[in-house]
């Protein structure tokens, strides 16, 4: 006969209506996420493939150019948390869908960009409507999805995220390739258009989504509380630090890649991002890397990988600088994974505001990644760049470190019999 805790375990279960994998409802949540991560990556990035024929067009630097990229990445950081605090009130659902909505409508506003000030200003807008979908993103699959399952369909997203980055990219640097960068951005406007209509028609409705009140002075005691938790504020580091070395390495390898010794034409540089589909799959494994090595251990992986791939990257021969990027995209994917993953379990209340700041130092890196990258670069080409991405991973490991030091000296406080 079967125990009482195995009975209550059993009537848990049972009652517990949330999303697990191989249900349809799990399956229709896992592709409508799937199609907004893909879309929002798509967009945010939009430009960074073209910033070489940007450049041309308007004779512009290339720091000047990468404020395409970053004035949309810091606007999303800016925006992300009180856009969060939207979605606790009127739904994470609406929050997604309003964002993606709007984002798209700029994105068919870009390519009339007449110059390169309203061409930025253009980015910022769109960057802050897509604040509203990463944060609400996370907070959806903490409230809906299974806590053993919940990794895994935050892989997914990211999955998605890096297929979007891919994507769009290579949509890009083709359609720039024969009518013009103007048209490239046309193009990723119309795929995110369908993306986002694919994402409405199959998202589930919440189950467990419970309406709060726009309470400012609540909001800033849950963001204190969030920031005055160790571990979060590590994660957050550690988010930022990830995203300075991918900001810094994909804003300027165009303009590597388009020079000597390369001197590679626009489709082909466009291509290059097909390294993305190393990050789908390094995502979509986090789980099972912090099943095998902890969560620390996953950590430690993801940034060696991504610094032997700055390293490999600094040679001559294009095929080991596609080794080096293969490397840094694995390493970077699978570290934003598990860092972003650990935030919505480690968040015990107000979850959408957890992740809504690590969105903010995520894309904060991101955008001074991009500009601090693109500014090295002309002051000391690639290797500059380079330089910045391992400042980055250093950082990475000395907050790792650190983590690991603080764990066990608290261990040694609770237990000091067996220390």
């Amino acid at each position: 006969m079967p125990s009482a805790s195995t009975k209550a375990a059993a009537t848990t279960a049972a009652a517990d209506t949330r999303l697990s994998p191989g249900t349809p409802g799990h399956r229709r949540m896992s592709l409508a996420l799937f199609a907004a991560g893909l879309a929002a990556f798509a967009l945010l990035y939009s430009t960074q493939a073209l910033l070489p024929a940007i450049s041309a067009e308007f004779g512009a630097t290339a720091s000047a150019a990468s404020w395409t990229v970053s004035a949309a990445t810091g606007a999303l950081a800016l925006c992300v948390l009180p856009f969060s605090a939207l979605s606790e009130r009127f739904g994470r659902r609406a929050m997604m869908t309003a964002s993606l909505s709007v984002a798209v409508a700029v994105a068919l506003l870009v390519p009339l960009a007449p110059n390169l000030e309203s061409l930025i200003a253009l980015r910022a807008v769109q960057g802050a409507a897509l604040a509203g979908l990463p944060a609400s993103a996370m907070a959806y699959l903490a409230e809906e999805v299974r806590p053993r399952a919940l990794i895994g369909a935050i892989g997914l997203f990211v999955a998605g995220n890096s297929i979007g980055g891919m994507s769009g990219r290579i949509v890009t640097g083709w359609v720039a390739q024969m009518w013009g960068w103007r048209a490239g951005l046309a193009a990723v406007g119309l795929t995110s258009l369908v993306c986002a209509l694919a994402f409405r028609a199959l998202l589930p409705k919440a189950r467990h989504f419970t309406p709060g009140t726009l309470n400012p002075k609540a909001l800033a005691r849950t963001v204190r509380g969030h920031l005055a938790d160790p571990l979060l504020m590590r994660l957050y580091v550690i988010g930022a630090l990830f995203m300075t070395v991918f900001g810094a390495v994909y804003t300027v390898i165009g303009y590597r890649l388009v020079e000597a010794p390369f001197s590679l034409p626009q489709g082909v540089i466009g291509s290059i991002f097909l390294v993305y589909l190393v990050g789908t799959v390094s995502s979509a494994a986090a789980g099972k890397l912090v099943g095998r090595l902890g969560r620390r251990g996953a950590l430690y992986l993801a940034v060696s990988t991504t610094a032997a791939g700055l390293l490999l990257s600094l040679s001559d021969s294009l095929a080991l600088v596609l080794a080096g990027l293969v490397l840094i995209t694995a390493g970077f994917f699978a570290g934003h994974a598990v860092a972003s993953s650990s935030v919505s379990r480690t968040a015990k209340t107000g979850r959408a505001q957890a992740s809504a700041l690590y969105q903010s130092a995520y894309y904060l890196g991101s955008s001074a990644g991009g500009t601090l990258g693109a500014l090295a670069f002309h002051a000391g080409g690639w290797a500059g760049t380079v330089l910045i991405g391992l400042v980055a991973v250093l950082g990475v490991v000395s907050v790792t470190l650190y983590g690991s030091h603080s764990a066990r000296a608290a261990a040694r406080r609770l237990h000091p019999a067996t220390a």
